[in-house]
C-alpha cells in the first residue's frame, strides 16, 4: 500500500508539473513559433490562389485557445507518463535523489523523443510540405521515433551490463555512445524527406524549426525540473527516512537503506 500510494501521488504531481508545463509551452509558441507561422502562411498565399471556403477555425482562435487546449493537453498526459516511467525507474537505475533522477529522466526523454528524430525529419511550417505526402512524412517519423526508442531500451541494457563490469562513469559512456550509434545507424537507414518551395525563405525554416525545437525543450526542463521538487517532498512526506538518502528499491521495498 505505502508504494501504490507513493505512484498515486506521483502521478497526481505528474499531471500537475504537466498542467503548468502546458501553459508555459502556450506561452512559449504563441511569442516565438506563432509569428513564423503567420509569415509561412503569408507566404502560402501570395504564390496560390486564395480559397473561398471559410476556415472551420479562425486563425486567431488556432494560436489561442486553440493552442492553449492543445499544449495542456499533451502535456498533462505527457506529465503523466512521465511520472510513472519516473516511477519505474526511481531506485532501480543509479542510487540519485529524486530531483536528480527526474532531471535526468527529462533531459533523456527530450534527446530520445524530441532531439533525435527531430534531426532526421524537423517540422515544417504551412507552405513546405506537400499535402500528398503527408501520410509518408507522419509513417516514416514515427517509425525513427521507435528505433530511438528502441535504441535507448538497448543502450540501458547494454549500460547496466557495463557498468557492473567497468564502473559507473565508464559504463555510463559505454551506454551513451550505444545509443549514439544504434541510432545513428537507423537515421542513415531511414529516407529522407526534402521538401521545400523556391522562394521559401530559409531563415523562416530555421527559426520555425528551432521554436518548435524550443516549445518541446520548456516540456521537459519544466517536467525534469517541476515534478523533480513536486515528488521529492512528496516521498520525503511519505518517507521520512528518505529525505537524506535514496537507494535502490526504495519505493518497492518498503523503507529505504542507509
Amino acid at each position: 500500500m505505502d508504494s501504490q500510494k507513493i505512484v498515486r501521488g506521483l502521478l497526481i504531481r505528474g499531471m500537475l508539473a504537466g498542467l503548468a508545463a502546458g501553459v508555459l509551452m502556450w506561452a512559449f509558441g504563441y511569442l516565438f513559433g506563432e509569428p513564423h507561422i503567420r509569415d509561412a502562411i503569408a507566404f502560402e498565399e501570395s504564390i496560390s490562389p486564395p480559397s473561398n471556403e471559410a476556415p472551420l477555425v479562425s486563425r486567431t482562435m488556432q494560436e489561442s485557445l486553440g493552442l492553449l487546449t492543445g499544449t495542456v493537453v499533451y502535456a498533462i498526459a505527457a506529465g503523466g507518463v512521465f511520472a510513472l516511467v519516473f516511477a519505474a525507474v526511481f531506485g532501480r537505475v543509479g542510487h540519485a535523489r529524486p530531483r536528480v533522477t527526474a532531471a535526468t529522466l527529462g533531459l533523456v526523454a527530450f534527446v530520445v523523443i524530441v532531439f533525435v528524430p527531430f534531426l532526421k525529419y524537423p517540422s515544417n511550417p504551412p507552405a513546405v510540405s506537400l499535402d500528398e505526402t503527408i501520410g509518408f512524412r507522419t509513417r516514416t517519423y514515427f517509425v525513427m521515433l521507435l528505433l530511438s526508442l528502441v535504441a535507448a531500451f538497448a543502450a540501458l541494457r547494454i549500460g547496466r551490463d557495463a557498468v557492473k563490469r567497468l564502473g559507473t562513469w565508464n559504463g555510463t559512456l559505454v551506454a551513451v555512445a550505444g545509443y549514439v550509434v544504434l541510432a545513428g545507424i537507423a537515421s542513415v537507414l531511414m529516407p529522407a524527406v526534402k521538401e521545400m518551395p523556391e522562394g521559401f525563405s530559409p531563415e523562416l525554416l530555421y527559426s520555425f524549426r528551432l521554436s518548435t525545437l524550443g516549445t518541446h525543450a520548456v516540456l521537459y526542463a519544466t517536467l525534469g525540473l517541476g515534478f523533480g521538487a513536486l515528488a521529492e517532498r512528496w516521498i520525503s512526506q511519505v518517507r521520512p527516512a528518505a529525505a537524506g538518502t535514496y537507494r535502490t528499491s526504495s519505493l518497492s521495498a518498503g523503507a529505504p537503506h542507509s
